[in-house]
C-alpha cells in the first residue's frame, strides 16, 4: 500500500477544497470498498480526506413528501429508519441484503453509490482491465465471466455494478446531490452512471472532485408496496448474481403504475423501462409479468457462460411481481 496522508474535513466546502488542492486525494467515508482497493493497489491515493464527521448523516422529509438521505448515513441506519421501511420498503430490504452487519454499520450511502466492480480482473493488477488501465483489454470476454453483464455491456467491459441499494434507488427515481468548488449540483440517478461504451474507466457523471452530499427520493406512493429480491451463490454475505426491485400500484386488477429495476446484470443499476411500459395499463397477471420481463430482456447479449442470467432474471421478475400482485389482492 502506498504511503498516504490523512485529514479530517471540518465542513463540506472545506472537504471539497482539500480535494481540489490535491488531485491524488480521495474522500473517505466508511472505507469498506476504498480501503480494500488500496490494499490491492488498485487505488493509490496520496491523501484521504475523511468526511465521516460532516453533518450529512440525517434523513428528513422533503416538501413533496419524499425523503432526503444524507451521504454519510450508514447502511444500517438507512435500513432501520421507520420512514424508509414504511414508504420505500424495497430500499430497506435491498440494504439489508447487502454485505454483513458489521460492514453495514460502517458503509455510507454516498460510498455505496461509488463502490467499484468486484470483477476479478479489475482487482488483479497482474491482469489487463480497461476499467483500471484504459486500452489494456477486457480478458473477461473470453475468460471468467459467469457473473458478468448481459445488458448494456460493450466489447471494452462486461463488469457489473455490485450495489444492492442502488437498484432500489434506481426504481424510485433517486436524485444524487453533490458539492463542487463551483457550488452544489444534482444528477438524477438515471444520468449518474455513464454507459460503458469505449470508456469504462469513466464510471459516473460526477464533476471531478465532487463530494456526494445526499440522495433525494421523490414522493412515490407506489413505493409503499415494493419488494427487493436478491439471488446469490450462497445464503450468507455475497454479491448478487441477479436482483430485482419492484413496485406495483394495482386497481381493479389492472396495473396503474409500475417500477422495476434489475441488479447484477449491467455496469449500473438497470432501470427496466421497457418492462414498465408493458406493465402499465395491463392486467396484473402472470402472462403480463412474463411479457414485461421478456420485453426488457430482449436486449440481453449474454456471453457463453452467463446466459443463465437471462432465464434467472425473467423468473425472478415474474416471481416478485406475482407476489406484489397477490398482496394487492388481499
Amino acid at each position: 500500500m502506498r504511503e498516504f496522508g490523512y485529514q479530517r474535513a471540518d465542513d463540506v466546502s472545506g472537504a471539497v477544497a482539500l480535494l481540489a488542492a490535491d488531485p491524488d486525494a480521495r474522500f473517505l467515508g466508511g472505507g469498506t470498498n476504498l480501503v480494500d482497493l488500496m490494499k490491492t493497489g488498485v487505488e493509490r491515493p496520496a491523501r484521504l480526506v475523511d468526511v465521516r464527521g460532516l453533518p450529512l448523516d440525517g434523513i428528513e422529509e422533503t416538501a413533496d413528501g419524499g425523503l432526503r438521505i444524507g451521504a454519510t448515513v450508514t447502511n444500517s441506519d438507512l435500513a432501520a429508519h421507520p420512514d424508509v421501511r414504511r414508504r420505500y420498503p424495497a430500499l430497506a430490504q435491498a440494504v439489508l441484503a447487502g454485505a454483513s452487519g458489521q460492514l453495514r454499520n460502517m458503509a455510507t450511502v454516498g460510498g455505496n453509490l461509488l463502490q467499484r466492480t468486484r470483477c476479478g480482473y479489475f482487482t488483479d493488477l497482474g491482469k489487463p482491465c480497461n476499467k483500471r488501465a484504459p486500452g489494456s483489454g477486457c480478458p473477461a470476454l473470453t475468460g471468467e465471466h459467469h457473473n458478468h453483464a448481459v445488458l448494456g455491456a460493450s466489447d471494452h467491459c462486461v463488469a457489473v455494478h455490485p450495489s444492492d441499494m442502488g437498484v432500489a434507488l434506481a426504481a424510485f427515481d433517486a436524485v444524487v446531490g453533490f458539492e463542487t468548488p463551483d457550488g452544489p449540483g444534482e444528477l438524477p440517478l438515471a444520468d449518474f452512471y455513464l454507459p460503458v461504451g469505449d470508456t469504462p474507466h469513466r464510471e459516473t457523471a460526477l464533476p471531478p472532485g465532487a463530494l456526494i452530499t445526499g440522495v433525494t427520493l421523490p414522493s412515490a406512493p407506489v413505493a409503499r408496496r415494493s419488494r427487493y429480491r436478491k439471488v446469490r451463490e450462497r445464503a450468507s454475505y455475497a454479491f448478487a448474481i441477479g436482483s430485482v426491485a419492484a413496485a406495483l400500484d394495482i386497481e381493479d386488477g389492472v396495473v396503474r403504475e409500475a417500477r422495476l429495476a434489475f441488479g447484477a446484470v449491467a455496469s449500473r443499476p438497470w432501470r427496466a423501462r421497457a418492462a414498465e411500459a408493458v406493465l402499465t395499463g395491463a392486467p396484473a397477471e402472470g402472462d403480463t409479468f412474463a411479457a414485461a420481463a421478456d420485453a426488457e430482456l430482449a436486449a440481453a447479449r449474454p456471453l457463453p457462460d452467463n446466459g443463465y442470467k437471462v432465464t434467472l432474471m425473467r423468473n425472478l421478475a415474474v416471481a416478485v411481481l406475482t407476489e406484489l400482485a397477490g398482496e394487492a389482492a388481499r
